[in-house]
């Protein structure tokens, strides 16, 4: 009987064809990574807003005020102050203006 076996070029055509997958696959996963954490960080950035605008009404602050992490993350934040994905710091700013990330910016410069 004769023994059948996978050749040398049989091996190394398989092994291209991985590797012209990996090198589409690798970035796109990559990318979509990098764009998740962006809207993460959107959506934390959101309820920042919201929250400092339900602080400035139940306490009568105007535009001007700045509250800090500690006036808006127990009562109107769910539970603690959100961490940005990407390592950033998130600055609150006062009620008037748009909560900022050291990382991606403010909501205004990010994906809608």
């Amino acid at each position: 009987m004769k023994k059948r076996a996978f050749t040398l070029v049989e091996i190394m055509i398989v092994v291209m064809i991985i590797g012209i997958l990996l090198a589409v696959a690798v970035p796109q996963w990559v990318g979509a990574r990098e764009r998740s954490r962006e809207r993460a960080c959107l959506s934390n950035l959101k309820e920042i807003a919201n929250a400092k605008d339900r602080w400035a009404m139940e306490n009568r602050m105007s535009g001007a005020a700045t509250p800090s992490a500690t006036d808006i993350a127990p009562e109107f934040l769910k539970g603690s102050m959100p961490v940005c994905p990407s390592g950033g710091t998130y600055t609150i700013g006062v009620v008037d203006d748009e909560p900022s990330c050291s990382v991606h910016g403010t909501p205004s410069t990010l994906i809608p």
